[in-house]
């Protein structure tokens, strides 16, 4: 009697860490394939910034200076 009860929990536990295993299986598959959709995003837009010759920027008249606008030396 007494073995059966033993066997009986063993075959519980079991099915169990079974089932745990399963969900974290299924949660840690999720979050590798959340992963990986990113990093093909970003290996999509890695070649983004070669489109063209960097230039130099335009000076802009009506630019303020943040020295000049609103700057610490008031």
């Amino acid at each position: 009697m007494f073995n059966q009860v033993i066997a009986s929990g063993v075959v519980t536990a079991a099915e169990e860490a079974e089932s745990a295993m399963g969900t974290a299986l299924l949660i840690g598959g999720g979050i590798m394939a959340v992963f990986l959709l990113l990093l093909l995003i970003t290996v999509s837009f890695a070649n983004r910034g070669l489109g063209h010759e960097p230039h130099a920027e335009v000076q802009d008249p009506h630019r303020q200076h943040p020295n000049n606008h609103g700057g610490a030396h008031h």
